[in-house]
């Protein structure tokens, strides 16, 4: 579905980006994972990747750093050639009540959630309007939808990125290019691992359990895909029924 294709992941080492660079990779893309923690993760699923059958190849990367970010787009453009597919995964959390959080924790969040997208927007930017083609999709969280008591950082910064997928799937609309965004709910990752069956929030998803990040690479995927070519602005709740 998508042989030929060249995609970029941040946030790609684990969790729900490490999912969607296999589910990406078993549809015939090419990746470069971009990550920012362990050199030895990022180098495991990169093997994991070639051994699918594709290319493939990870890159340490601050996304919340725009000379840095542009300096690897250019690598991975001289590697790869141009970029078909964004993924913005990378994401963070330093969850403390308004209260007691500090600046320098807002900044961060904000500086890795929605500024890290708009430094990556803008590196295909250019490179999607000259092609007339291109697909943008953002990890966004229900937390963006409806607020999270003790996340106020992270809440905002992916009510952020909500509103500019909207405004970039304006922007680029006309040029046949589709931004989309993903709100999971509670997904089995690294992230969630204390957050057990008898979590309350468990209990108010109907479904009744948590979401595998291989869901949500699937819903990845199809937006990445020809299948979505006429999806555009959209926010896709995938959260067991949690925000409905």
């Amino acid at each position: 579905m998508l042989k030929g294709k060249i995609a970029v992941v941040t946030g790609g080492s684990r969790g729900i980006g490490a999912a969607i660079c296999r589910e990406l990779a078993k549809n015939g893309a090419s990746v470069a994972l971009l990550y920012a923690g362990s050199d030895e993760k990022a180098a495991a699923v990169t093997e994991e990747l070639i051994s699918l059958g594709t290319a493939a190849k990870c890159y340490r990367c601050d996304v919340s750093d725009l000379n840095t970010v542009t300096a690897v787009f250019k690598t991975i453009a001289s590697e790869f050639g141009p970029v078909d597919i964004l993924i913005n995964n990378a994401g963070v959390t330093a969850d403390k009540l308004l209260m007691t959080m500090k600046e320098r924790e807002f900044d961060k969040v904000l500086a890795v959630n929605l500024k890290g997208a708009f430094n990556t927007i803008k590196q295909v930017y250019p490179v999607f309007l000259r092609r007339r083609s291109g697909k943008i999709v953002n990890i966004a969280s229900v937390a963006g939808l409806s607020g999270n008591a003790g996340q106020a950082n992270y809440a905002a910064s992916k009510a952020g990125l909500i509103a500019l997928t909207k405004s970039v799937a304006k922007e680029l609309a006309s040029r046949g290019i589709c931004c989309n965004a993903i709100a999971p709910g509670l997904i089995d990752t690294d992230m969630t691992a204390g957050l057990n069956e008898v979590s309350p929030i468990m209990g108010s998803i109907p479904l009744g359990r948590a979401g595998k990040p291989e869901e949500v690479a699937a819903l990845a995927v199809f937006l990445a895909s020809p299948l979505s070519d006429y999806i555009t602005g959209e926010v896709i709740r995938i959260d067991g029924g949690l925000a409905m």
